[in-house]
């Protein structure tokens, strides 16, 4: 798996500030640069969080290129709405080399994984006969698995990325997707460290919100996310 933060919008947490600064004043647009130099961000972003103004959060957007990950995966990524996606199609581009992603539940125990792989294998075989045999990729496609990687562009504001992360962080999130959620929080963390301060999994801001289905970790879980 490999995570990229691609673009972002430039001094996230600035553009945030004007923002907010807007709705609280009768500054020209013209002078709302003026107004936020020098400012605390913490200070005033903290303020204005503390009070759920969060729409303002949806000014600063974030970009990542993610690759490695499994069909699976991706699933659950594009049923976060607010976002936009572009992702490897399996219609126009034919799979030459089989890639694949393996579990570890299947890939650490050695009889599992070589029937997994066999299987696997086999699959991306009788794909290739396919194809070679004049059948068009979009159809030659229904038989690869959720296992195999895809490639895949994602926009996402600093609002939704705080859900986003709320959800996908969490230790009831699906491995893949929870590691995929943990590099993205790192880097989105390092470009806007204030607004992603105490981003992750709901234990991480207070109590955990899974109720009888907790991890019953909260301290563990604080502690990794706080040191990302």
């Amino acid at each position: 798996m490999k995570v990229q933060l691609l673009n972002s919008t430039p001094e996230p947490e600035k553009t945030v500030c004007m923002a907010a600064r807007l709705c609280y004043s009768d500054n020209s647009i013209s002078e709302l640069d003026d107004k936020v130099q020098g400012i605390s961000y913490e200070k005033f972003l903290g303020k204005i969080l503390k009070m759920g103004h969060l729409s303002v959060l949806e000014h600063a957007s974030f970009t990542f290129g993610i690759e490695g990950i499994s069909r699976a995966t991706s699933h659950q990524l594009v049923r976060h709405r607010v976002a936009s996606y572009s992702q490897q199609s399996q219609r126009y581009v034919t799979v030459k080399d089989p890639e694949y992603v393996v579990p570890a539940s299947i890939k650490d125990d050695d009889g599992r994984n070589k029937r997994f792989e066999d299987a696997v294998k086999s699959i991306y075989k009788l794909y290739g006969e396919l194809v070679a045999e004049g059948v068009p990729a979009e159809d030659a496609r229904f038989i690869l698995p959720n296992a195999a990687c895809t490639k895949i562009i994602v926009t996402m504001n600093a609002r939704e990325l705080l859900h986003f992360f709320s959800l996908r962080c969490c230790e009831r999130a699906q491995w893949e997707i929870r590691e995929m959620a943990t590099l993205m929080l790192k880097l989105a963390k390092n470009r806007a460290p204030f607004i992603f301060r105490e981003s992750g999994p709901s234990c991480v801001r207070g109590t955990c919100g899974e109720g009888d289905m907790t991890c019953g970790k909260p301290k563990e879980i604080r502690k990794k996310f706080t040191s990302l």
